[in-house]
């Protein structure tokens, strides 16, 4: 396949950028450290002594760490490449940690040159630049106390492993250590620093959004003085880091799985959708289809002389319908008819005889996209998904069927499974009205819609019917426990996917918190928006006066759940262990991290059917595993889930299936909805279609040949 100019342009620049010697970034930084503390030390150099101080004390304490860290990073260096997919697929945790390393010592670097060279200027501003430098310490103490856990993880596990599937006291003290371990640092100042800078805002801004919506959250409003509230609180946070910072690490430690799930599902307000779809290519049909439970007769794979029925979903509360939306760039033949206008659930948009006739019809595709959302089994649609379902529908030239498939964790699995099977066996036996021959049909998700297209396809396989021509899995969650890896202690810095957050999603798919979350209240949803305009007023009155009250009193700066903000330096004894707190790893001597004074409820993942090869694929025998269809991963360097990928892929190639890997760099989990933020995210969105292309233009009866790459 010929890659685009664009694709190559971003290859080479990730080339270029991952052959950076680390030991000349030491050196240097080991250079700024002596001469800001030269310039510092026992003089004026700027006009608040106490500023003066804290600037030298925070670079001897960075230059403490660079040079404990620097024998480090050398050990990881020497074994990496061990661990990853091939020598053309350079991709895992370790690596990663590496890199976000690097990230962090580079800003050092440029902040520290910067202050020695500036700092007379008029226009310094000494306290801000000190305090991002001490941001920054604080930041570089949490990734050492990282790699000392990711460097017991290696010689923990078996050569070449990243996971410790079998030893699960150490996957425990990884997550009680995580719970203790200070991230507040991480979601302030340097927050996304890992990250494209054209990310930066964005995540700036989720961040920002998440705090203000954690303020309101709970209280009886409608959705617009929600989002009233929450605007006219979030000025603070953008004016004060280091609150940011302690309160969004506040949230994600101790908020309930309802919050989270009415948050992510903002995504689906008519606003934002409306922005998308403007945003998006447009496209002749966009129809929500309800399809009834009835059970199916379909012939089988072996021979097709036979058939085989297919149940309706039938978990939990027996059988229900099954939710869809047909997105076709082109009305194509089938696609008006009355047959499956029926099954229109009457949403909007929806699509009428009279509007279809007059359009002209194509001839089916022979192609067919079926397509499962992410969103962590618990929350979203396709609606939040179409900016880039538009787009492929479009570029591919072909129908496009997204399954809205039943959240956990009110369904629990394997509800979802069965849902999306069934779609997945509907889709086949009534190609003919979704404007398809179904000739080549290829599943693509991303995260846990990727979890999804593998486990459909296994399914498929056991039932003995027709599997899918190929599978486009974008970040798939592989193995849905807290196992231990070290793309996994990335959710420490992860604004987008925090471990307690990946951990309650994990154990909602299980069923461990169908009992303890209640349905979400219709006061939380942004479709209720008639409230009466004298309340509403109210409410804006009353958050503006909140607002402004948070400035004049200084006392609520930081909130004292947390430790100290990235203002202190690690001396502080704020940033040491709370009292009662039991270090869970042996830190070499005379070292600690920062530690948080607000513990994360993290449930470590312990119910049974977690380890199902129908909920982690990860785990499913050989014999599941063999005759799946060509599957092609693309997973983003910095993303928790990169282990799965990289895991899965070696799982797969050992059993000489057909596999791809293609790891992406400097994006987070969940790229595929930021396809309008970036070049990058354009770029590896783009890879994900090439790969969608290849399936659908793979000669049937031709094998697919191991192809790996990273771009």
């Amino acid at each position: 396949m010929r890659v685009p100019k664009s694709i190559e342009t971003y290859r080479c620049w990730n080339v270029a950028c991952s052959r950076m010697d680390l030991k000349v970034v030491f050196s240097a930084l080991e250079t700024v450290c002596e001469e800001n503390i030269s310039t510092f030390s026992g003089s004026s150099a700027l006009a608040d002594g106490a500023v003066n101080q804290r600037l030298v004390d925070c670079m001897k304490q960075i230059q403490e760490h660079s040079r404990a860290l620097e024998p480090t990073v050398a050990s990881f260096t020497a074994v990496y490449h061990h661990y990853d997919f091939d020598a053309e697929t350079p991709g895992n945790g370790y690596r990663t940690l590496i890199k976000v390393l690097h990230s962090c010592l580079l800003h050092i670097l440029h902040k520290g040159r910067y202050i020695a060279t500036n700092h007379n200027s008029a226009f310094f501003r000494a306290d801000h630049n000190v305090s991002e430098m001490e941001a920054y310490c604080s930041a570089l103490r949490q990734l050492r106390a990282l790699l000392y856990l990711a460097k017991r993880l290696i010689n923990d596990n078996d050569f070449g492993q990243l996971y410790s599937l079998q030893d699960l006291d150490l996957s425990h003290r990884y997550v009680q250590e995580y719970s203790s371990l200070h991230k507040a640092c991480f979601y302030g100042r340097c927050l996304g620093f890992q990250f494209s800078p054209s990310l930066r805002p964005f995540l700036q801004t989720i961040v920002i959004s998440m705090i203000s919506f954690g303020e309101t959250y709970g209280k009886h409003q409608s959705g617009l003085g929600l989002a009233a509230l929450s605007l006219l609180t979030s000025g603070k946070y953008v004016m004060d880091p280091e609150l940011r910072g302690a309160e969004f690490e506040r949230i994600t430690q101790n908020l309930d799985l309802q919050f989270w799930k009415s948050f992510w599902n903002i995504t689906e307000s008519e606003l934002l959708t409306g922005f998308s779809r403007i945003a998006s290519y447009p496209v002749q049909l966009n129809l929500t289809l309800s399809i009834p439970p009835v059970p199916l007769r379909l012939p089988l794979a072996s021979d097709s002389s036979l058939s085989t029925s297919v149940s309706p979903p039938l978990a939990h509360w027996g059988p229900g319908p099954v939710h869809m939306r047909l997105i076709s760039h082109e009305i194509r033949e089938g696609q008006d008819s009355e047959e499956l206008l029926a099954f229109s659930d009457g949403n909007p948009p929806s699509a009428s005889p009279s509007y279809l006739t007059g359009l002209q019809k194509q001839p089916p595709s022979p192609c067919l996209l079926i397509h499962f959302h992410g969103g962590g089994f618990v929350a979203q649609t396709s609606r939040s998904h179409e900016n880039y379902l538009r787009s492929w529908s479009k570029q591919l030239n072909v129908p496009v069927l997204s399954v809205d498939y039943s959240l956990s964790p009110e369904a629990p699995f394997p509800r979802a499974l069965e849902e999306c099977f069934y779609a997945y066996c509907w889709a086949l036996k009534n190609c003919h009205l979704l404007g398809s021959t179904a000739d080549r049909v290829c599943l693509a998700g991303d995260s846990a819609g990727g979890n999804l297209c593998i486990t459909v396809s296994m399914k498929a396989m056991s039932c003995g019917v027709r599997v899918p021509d190929g599978i486009m899995a974008a970040y798939p969650a592989t193995l849905l426990t807290t196992d231990a890896s070290p793309s996994r202690l990335l959710t420490l810095l992860d604004p987008l996917l925090p471990l307690g957050v990946l951990a309650k999603c994990l154990n909602a798919y299980a069923g461990a918190e169908s009992q303890a979350v209640q349905p979400a209240v219709g006061s939380n949803s942004l479709r209720a928006l008639g409230r009466d305009t004298t309340v509403l007023l109210s409410q804006l009155t009353q958050g503006a006066s909140s607002w402004i009250q948070s400035f004049l009193r200084p006392t609520s700066r930081i909130p004292s759940q947390t430790a100290t903000g990235s203002q202190s330096t690690d001396s502080n004894p704020n940033h040491t262990s709370p009292p009662n707190l039991q270090c869970h790893v042996d830190y070499p001597d005379g070292f600690q991290p920062l530690r948080s004074q607000c513990l994360a409820v993290v449930q470590p993942t312990s119910c049974p059917i977690i380890r199902n090869p129908f909920v982690s694929p990860l785990l499913a025998p050989d014999s599941l595993l063999r005759g799946l269809p060509p599957v092609h991963l693309v997973a983003p360097a910095l993303d928790a889930l990169l282990d799965d990928s990289v895991m899965f892929a070696k799982k797969l190639r050992d059993l000489g299936q057909p596999i791809s890997l293609t790891v992406v760099e400097d994006l987070p989990h969940g790229f595929l909805s930021l396809l309008q933020l970036s070049k990058e995210t354009e770029v590896a969105a783009g890879i994900c279609l090439e790969k969608i292309r290849e399936i659908f233009q793979q000669e049937k009866t031709k094998n697919c040949s191991v192809n790996t790459r990273r771009d």
